[in-house]
């Protein structure tokens, strides 16, 4: 009596394992629907440039400048874990043109420029960081 019991509580324990099994998550679906939600950019803001010294090696925004076509959009993306900008202008003299507002870590700004000319950029956050677009 002691053995059938013993076979029954086992049999019920693989069951459940295998239910839950097949009802919990696939970890493959979730890794695709978050792979999904990645934004592509242009123009990246890489990991640790709120601190000076990336200025020194041109890679404050990546690239730091950037040539498109009139009417097409420019994307940027804070691939940091800090708080960035896209503001049109300089640290000391904004145009007004554009205004990203702060960018979260992962977020992303697109801005269509309509008109040809160069475009100067900077991060209200951190002076340093600068870029260009060049629109033809």
């Amino acid at each position: 009596m002691l053995k059938k019991i013993t076979i029954l509580g086992i049999s019920v324990v693989i069951i459940l394992v295998i239910i839950s099994y097949s009802i919990s998550d696939n970890p493959t679906e979730k890794n695709n629907d978050e792979l999904q939600l990645i934004v592509k950019g242009d123009v990246v803001m890489p990991s640790k440039v709120s601190r000076p010294g990336c200025e020194e090696m041109d890679r404050c925004y990546v690239p730091s400048i950037i040539t498109t076509e009139t009417g097409k959009q420019v994307t940027w993306v804070n691939e940091d874990s800090a708080f960035h900008s896209v503001t049109s202008g300089f640290y000391d003299a904004p145009s007004d043109l554009f205004d990203s507002g702060y960018l979260d870590p992962s977020e992303s700004f697109a801005f269509t420029f309509t008109e040809s000319g160069t475009y100067d950029y900077f991060c209200t956050l951190h002076p340093w960081m600068k870029g260009q677009v060049i629109v033809e």
